[in-house]
């Protein structure tokens, strides 16, 4: 019995890899590298695969037969909001196509677990001081949009021919839980900053005049140890008869300023962060903070580490190789 993991190179797929190792599974990782790894799998089985391309179907059952797989927890995506506005098109068929190629292949070989790497990019800007998953999904980006779609998707297989498919909805995921597994690229809070004090020069805030106690928008960040760790509660949850829901937050239900993360990052690494201070962005919400009620009720999973603990291991892993993609 083995598990693949697709995008298992990556910054949160290594991490679950890692964790699934350390409970002597056996991993298959499909991953096409683009911004992934191959040092970061351990000794796990590694397909090089693009799940978008034309004959992943027929590869993906070839390997899932070869290797005995029974369950798939789906990182493979592609990622940048901005990105995703300026090639909708490629990314419908990245992500929509590369999780529709995964599951085809998985009701043909009788694999019927499967783990949905979503978004809190589903919920758009909800006017909510904290999200729940009944908040009806209003995405406002053609990422957002790929990731629920992917639920749809999923949703009518879990009815059409039973699979057990759990979809997680990420908030801000930063750290790393080994330094060799940090984060590589620079896209996120987090790395962004570390990168503009490796370069010597000022971190940006993006608008400091937001309805929050410190006017930077507030953020639900979570370390990806704890996201990795939620991965595997949900792999286990998915062999119970009694499955009430499948798709679950994965935050802290607790809020993280932008001005924190960056005098957080100051105080951690004794650099100065002072930060320059520009326009708004478009389309970011004053604050979306995750309700982690469902996911602790239902996967008795809960996130073990804050703030602190986040920016320790980024800086950390930050210092022992810092890696640029994007």
């Amino acid at each position: 019995m083995s598990i693949m993991v697709t995008g298992g190179a990556g910054y949160i797929g290594a991490h679950v890899v890692r964790l699934l190792q350390q409970r002597d599974q056996d991993v298959v990782v499909v991953d096409d590298l683009s911004t992934g790894r191959a040092d970061r799998v351990g000794d796990a089985t590694l397909v090089e695969l693009d799940v978008a391309a034309g004959d992943a179907q027929q590869r993906l059952e070839l390997v899932m037969e070869e290797r005995g797989v029974t369950g798939v927890i789906h990182f493979a995506a592609r990622k940048q909001v901005g990105e995703s506005v300026q090639r909708p098109a490629w990314y419908y068929q990245q992500n929509v196509t590369g999780l529709a190629n995964v599951v085809a292949a998985m009701e043909t070989v009788g694999a019927d677990r499967l783990i949905f790497s979503s978004s809190a990019a589903v919920y758009g800007m909800p006017d909510v001081e904290v999200v729940t998953e009944d908040v009806p999904p209003q995405p406002i980006n053609p990422y957002g949009e790929t990731k629920l779609v992917g639920e749809w998707l999923i949703a009518d297989a879990q009815r059409a021919w039973g699979l057990r498919a759990a979809s997680l909805r990420y908030f801000n995921v930063a750290g790393a839980g080994w330094p060799e597994l940090g984060d590589p690229a620079v896209l996120n809070l987090v790395p962004m900053v570390l990168d503009k004090l490796e370069l010597g020069e000022r971190p940006m805030i993006f608008g400091d005049d937001y309805p929050t106690p410190d006017g930077t928008c507030v953020r639900d960040y979570i370390h990806v140890l704890d996201l990795a760790a939620a991965h595997l509660a949900a792999l286990d949850y998915l062999d119970a008869e009694d499955r009430p829901e499948s798709v679950f937050n994965v935050g802290t239900g607790r809020g993280g300023s932008v001005r924190e993360v960056v005098d957080e990052i100051g105080r951690v690494s004794g650099l100065d962060v002072t930060p320059r201070v520009a326009e708004r962005r478009a389309g970011d919400p004053p604050r979306l903070v995750a309700s982690a009620d469902r996911i602790a009720d239902v996967l008795g999973w809960t996130a073990r580490q804050g703030l602190p603990e986040i920016i320790a291991s980024a800086w950390e892993a930050w210092q022992a190789g810092p890696r640029r993609i994007g």
